[in-house]
């Protein structure tokens, strides 16, 4: 059915469950941290808030949007 795109680092092999027409994807990497502190520094900034390692993920996407939307206000109001 679905490959996974060619010159991948990694092969992807999707699975299709008995009465699903989607395939799935096998899930991540994800342990669970005791803090957002320490998430971040175990799987990174990016690797919490991007590939959800831990349960720690919607929180620090939030701060990424507040990092980004604050970026992007300061360019605008400069440039306006």
């Amino acid at each position: 059915m679905a490959e996974a795109k060619k010159g991948s680092k990694k092969d992807v092999e999707f699975t299709v469950k008995k009465g699903e027409r989607i395939p799935r994807k096998p899930l991540g990497e994800y342990s669970e941290a005791n803090s957002l502190g320490e998430a971040i520094s175990r799987d990174g900034f990016f690797g919490t808030a991007m590939d959800d390692k831990n349960q720690y993920g919607p929180v620090s996407m939030m701060i990424l949007l507040l990092i980004v939307a604050t970026v992007t206000g300061t360019l605008l109001k400069i440039l306006s």
